[in-house]
């Protein structure tokens, strides 16, 4: 009887203390997203990336107002642009341009885009693909986005990639030339002619094109270039040289 007692005593002492845990259990309250964002941003701002990603993540997940989810999908991808991650980075910042095409900071999105390609410009000789996709995310926009805060920059970055894609094909075409390739020459000279009209070595190029149409018999194409060189270009050195040409004919 003494042994049952006892054990009827410890049974009561573990319901007891269990019925007791259960009662110091607090009911989780409604989740502050906006408090979640300051703590996950500050942690970006001291470059502890991995954490802020990941706190960022369960902001995007648990957010019921919609109001801090798209801030944090945009931290997603600065993060990745942080770790230097350039593609993850990209990839995050569609995915905001996607669900959020008209948020006030889409533009941030699509010029973050931009620079990233444009980053990855290597220089003239390899720099044509990287710069060409720079080109077509900086006009996406300027078209998508004319109010966007960034226009100075755009128009700069547009100026240079237009540059560097035109640099590229001149030394294309001026590595023909050198080669006696004429027919490829004249077809990278005339590219650049059609597509660059505002390249700062425009009088060069139609005086190449001009001697490639001439190697090639396309003697009427190259005084038209040379013409053209002669109006354009009246005080270059170029068109000094197709001055004489010109008394040639």
């Amino acid at each position: 009887m003494r042994k049952s007692a006892f054990y009827i005593f410890l049974i009561s002492i573990f319901i007891f203390s269990a019925c007791a845990k259960k009662q110091t259990v607090r009911p989780e309250g409604p989740y502050n997203a906006e408090a979640s964002f300051a703590k996950a941003n500050a942690l970006f701002e001291n470059k502890d990336y991995d954490k802020a990603q990941k706190l960022f993540e369960r902001i995007k997940a648990k957010d019921t107002t919609g109001l801090v989810a798209p801030l944090a999908e945009l931290r997603i991808a600065d993060t990745y642009q942080k770790k230097d991650e350039p593609d993850s980075a990209i990839d995050e910042y569609r995915k905001f341009l996607q669900v959020y095409p008209d948020h006030k900071f889409a533009s941030y999105a699509q010029y973050q885009i931009a620079v990233i390609y444009f980053s990855q410009i290597e220089g003239y000789d390899r720099g044509f693909g990287a710069a060409k996709k720079a080109l077509q995310e900086f006009e996406t926009l300027r078209d998508l986005y004319p109010r966007n805060p960034y226009k100075d920059s755009v128009s700069m970055h547009i100026s240079r990639c237009r540059y560097i894609m035109a640099s590229y094909e001149f030394m294309v075409g001026d590595f023909y030339y050198k080669k006696k390739a004429y027919r490829g020459a004249l077809g990278r000279f005339e590219g650049i002619l059609a597509n660059y009209p505002d390249f700062r070595r425009t009088a060069e190029v139609l005086y190449l094109a001009a001697n490639s149409a001439k190697a090639l018999g396309y003697k009427d194409k190259a005084g038209l270039y040379l013409d053209q060189l002669q109006r354009q270009y009246p005080e270059s050195l170029f068109a000094a040289r197709a001055r004489k040409e010109l008394a040639k004919r």
